[in-house]
């Protein structure tokens, strides 16, 4: 189970995490700098496997990858919102951070609230309340760049192994 923190909509990948921290590679240093101006001391409340919940647009503005790599190297197992940016929800798939798009979970789950997600059979289930979520469950070729740590590694995965 996992543990939730509630945003609300328009949430830029510049509140993410903020333009200063560009220079960092590390994705666990990048983590340390998440959501600050957002949720001060945010990075420093998180288990590893939390997850965020959103409204409208989260990630929207630029399309560097450097958000959504700090968001998963802080530790967030996932992120549900209403709706993203096309481009970070895009990058979140390709670095194997599931993005989740259910509305009904939104209006449904509060901070705090203890979730499982099963990306297969696209269920959210709020063991807090009960109530339990649809979502469009992920595709194999989505699930397997999950389950790899994202894309690059997948295809790592597939040229190194034998034929």
């Amino acid at each position: 189970m996992s543990r939730c923190w509630k945003l609300g909509d328009n949430v830029s990948t510049d509140e993410i995490l903020p333009f200063q921290y560009m220079v960092l590679t590390d994705p666990s240093e990048l983590g340390r700098h998440i959501l600050g101006s957002v949720k001060p001391g945010f990075a420093e409340q998180l288990t590893r496997g939390d997850v965020l919940v959103a409204g409208l647009n989260f990630g929207y503005g630029s399309s560097r990858e450097h958000a959504p790599l700090a968001l998963k190297g802080a530790g967030i197992g996932a992120v549900v919102a209403r709706s993203f940016a096309r481009i970070f929800f895009r990058n979140c798939i390709n670095i194997g951070l599931p993005a989740i798009v259910c509305s009904a979970a939104v209006d449904g789950i509060c901070e705090g609230d203890s979730i499982g997600i099963g990306l297969q059979s696209g269920v959210i289930q709020n063991e807090t309340s009960g109530a339990r979520y649809a979502f469009a469950p992920f595709p194999p070729f989505i699930m397997e760049y999950v389950e790899n740590g994202g894309l690059i590694n997948t295809l790592n995965k597939r040229n190194s192994d034998p034929v």
